[in-house]
């Protein structure tokens, strides 16, 4: 069996709302989280920065202490492992990268929660909201 690995983050910042979200979408409509194919050489944590910047145009700061994993089949013989982290941004805004993404949106917990099509998203949010408000 062969592995595809990406790595991402869990994007937030909070407020005078709370805690909220940066939640991407697809462009085949598919909700969730900035993340990306490894390059040659980098650490997971290069790689997600990197890509939560080319996504979002986010310098977000990673957390210590978290870090979850995703795996999925994407054909008989390549799993896809995507490693995220949590990552923390404040008083920056967001620039879209229109070659992979439709939309980004700011939500709270039940809103992204509401939003997401897989339970492997809804788990990993979960996650992260609980290490977050422990």
């Amino acid at each position: 069996m062969k592995y595809e690995k990406s790595c991402g983050a869990v994007v937030f910042t909070k407020n005078k709302d709370g805690i909220r979200y940066v939640i991407v979408q697809s462009l085949e409509g598919f909700h969730g989280f900035p993340k990306g194919h490894m390059e040659s050489g980098e650490t997971e944590e290069e790689t997600a920065l990197r890509e939560i910047f080319e996504e979002t145009g986010l310098k977000p700061k990673l957390l210590k202490g978290f870090k979850t994993k995703d795996e999925h089949p994407i054909s008989d013989d390549i799993i896809k492992q995507i490693i995220y982290f949590i990552a923390e941004y404040r008083e920056q805004s967001t620039k879209i990268q229109t070659e992979e993404l439709m939309k980004i949106d700011l939500m709270d917990f039940d809103e992204a929660m509401d939003t997401f099509e897989f339970e492997s998203s809804k788990r990993i949010l979960k996650e992260a909201n609980d290490f977050l408000t422990r």
